[in-house]
This record gives C-alpha cells, structure tokens and sequence, in this order.
C-alpha cells in the first residue's frame, strides 16, 4: 500500500512517503533543505546533483525509517550539520 505522511517538524513540515516495488518498498522523506531516502536511490547521483541527501537501510515503512540512524551522507548533508549514524529524528529538524 502506498504511504504519504506529512510530519511536523518544529514549525515546519517534511513529507514522507512509501511506496512498495516489486518485494520490497521505497521510502523516502523531504524537507526543504534535503532529503532521506532508503537504497532503492543512488546516493552518486544525489551527489552528482549536489544535493543534501541521506541515506537509510533496511526500512519498510515510515516509522521504520524514523526510527533508523544515517547510514551515509553526501558532502552537502555533511555541510549542513548532519553526520554519519546521527538518529534520523536530529536529521528532520536539520532538513526541515
């Protein structure tokens, strides 16, 4: 089943969502200064792009994925603050 959440983050929103494909299910969270995503994307292409990315492992669902820690991290999510094993809650208030 197909998710969508948003999430409130102090004054803030981040949108999340899940999405199931083939046996296993994307998940990912947007804020406005970056994004989590689970390994169905590519952090070199998050990279390439410059973008503040995340990435998370072994999730299904939302709350999963809220409840998880960074598993790596492209240079610009360094440069905000974020780092490597940082609970994904620190995280939201950072990309929120």
């Amino acid at each position: 089943m197909i998710g969508y959440r948003k999430i409130k983050v102090g004054k803030c929103y981040v949108e999340a969502i899940r999405f199931p494909l083939g046996t296993k299910t994307l998940v990912a969270i947007r804020g406005r200064r970056g994004y989590i995503m689970c390994g169905y994307l590519n952090m070199k292409v998050a990279c390439d792009f410059g973008e503040a990315a995340v990435k998370i492992s072994g999730v299904a669902t939302i709350n999963d994925a809220l409840r998880t820690k960074v598993s790596s991290l492209t240079p610009k999510a360094k440069k905000l603050g974020i780092y490597k094993n940082q609970p994904i809650k620190d995280v939201l208030k950072i990309i929120a």
